[in-house]
């Protein structure tokens, strides 16, 4: 699950992470009065829109109705006028960002949708850093990544200088050591009261991920202000959807307006679904076999449009749903059905099947392998229901099917 940059801030801020001060709006009213209440309480010029998605490169984002306008705009109170035109500028900038689609590198030219933005002071920045910390499943452990390049280009850096990317594997059992995190700050060049607040700061970030069972803590950028002072300027988290009921205070920052449709569609019907970008629709029980069926398909010469585990367990309500979720996508030229039938039972696949193409109808062609508890019953029903399928004899020969078929 991600959540949005104020929402990682306020966590982070709660846990002892120097954030600046910030405000959520929803309307032009809302980032007016945040803008006026951040002027005069924290008497800093620099007020700072950022629109909130979940999705990086907002800063050389662009919005599809406003070209020339970015994701995130600096006002400059008393540039022109005083602190209440920079109020008015901000209630302009509100004005054309909510509810105008933002595209950045990581929304694809669909863009997504800004329906809240985060008005925040503005720093004196001396120095950008990157700092985060993340799973690294290769390892299973948490790692800190750090690096001098901070700021909107990481990604680049990553891919031309990955030498200037810094990294620590933390101990589960000690978490990050003190010479790990001196380490750090001495590679990213810091020095005396700097380094002292960057250790502390770096060290409390991954308590916050192992406490928070978080994925990802990214802070880029990562500042370090005029007078010496570390700060949090921007915050991006997700968290293991497993452990959400350890966290309720986590749980209730989710964003459903932010997720795919057919996924949340999915998590509620108890389903495991992931979207892909191919074209062969997948439905099949059990992740280890799911993950067999995509590799097939490429095999094959095909590409799968989705991993989708409808599990061991389901009722044929729950199959019907799988195949009004596949068939929503309108990149799937078709559908191959693979079920190894143990504790889930053929018939009940058939049944949820035969629902399913009744409700949402079928415009691909659909590939069905059964094989295990029940699959002359099952298959029985297949035939006998008058639908436009093909059947297979084993995945092989499902594969090849759905693969010529789609093609």
């Amino acid at each position: 699950m991600k959540i949005h940059e104020y929402q990682a801030k306020q966590l982070l801020a709660a846990r002892g992470i120097p954030t600046p001060r910030g405000l959520v709006a929803t309307t032009k009213t809302e980032a007016e009065n945040a803008a006026r209440t951040l002027i005069a309480e924290t008497g800093n010029p620099v007020v700072v829109v950022k629109s909130q998605i979940h999705a990086g490169g907002r800063g050389k984002g662009r919005f599809a109705e406003h070209p020339d306008l970015k994701g995130v705009n600096v006002v400059l109170a008393g540039r022109d006028g005083g602190p209440e035109a920079a109020v008015a500028e901000v209630g302009a900038l509100a004005e054309k960002m909510i509810g105008s689609t933002l595209v950045t590198i990581q929304t694809g030219e669909s863009g997504k949708e800004v329906n809240r933005l985060y008005v925040e002071q503005g720093l004196d920045i001396a120095r950008e850093l990157y700092l985060a910390v993340l799973l690294d499943r290769s390892v299973g452990r948490n790692i800190v990544m750090a690096s001098t390049e901070g700021g909107m280009d990481i990604e680049a850096v990553a891919q031309e200088s990955p030498d200037k990317i810094l990294r620590e594997e933390v101990d589960p059992a000690i978490g990050l050591a003190m010479f790990q995190a001196n380490s750090l700050g001495w590679e990213l060049g810091l020095e005396g009261d700097i380094h002292a607040k960057f250790v502390a700061f770096v060290t409390r970030l991954v308590e916050i991920a192992t406490e928070l069972d978080a994925d990802l803590v990214e802070i880029n950028p990562l500042v370090i202000t005029g007078e010496g002072e570390v700060f949090a300027l921007d915050g991006k988290m997700s968290f293991d959807d497993n452990a959400l009921y350890r966290h309720p205070e986590v749980a209730e920052m989710r964003d459903e307006s932010e997720e795919d449709p057919a996924e949340l569609e999915a998590k509620e019907t108890g389903l495991s679904y992931i979207k892909l970008d191919g074209s062969i629709g997948c439905m099949v029980n059990g992740a280890g076999l799911a993950m067999s069926t995509m590799d097939i398909i490429k095999h094959f010469g095909g590409e799968p449009a989705n991993f989708l585990d409808v599990g061991g367990g389901a009722n044929a309500e729950q199959v019907a749903a799988a195949i009004r979720i596949i068939t929503a996508d309108p990149n799937v030229k078709g559908i191959f059905v693979n079920i190894f039938g143990g504790i889930m039972k053929c018939d009940t696949i058939a049944a949820g099947i035969i629902d399913g193409i009744n409700e949402v109808g079928l415009s691909v062609p659909m590939v069905v392998r059964l094989e295990g508890t029940n699959v002359e019953i099952g298959k029985q029903m297949l035939d006998e229901s008058g639908l436009n399928l093909t059947t297979a004899i084993d995945m092989k020969d499902g594969a090849q099917k759905i693969v010529a078929l789609a093609r």
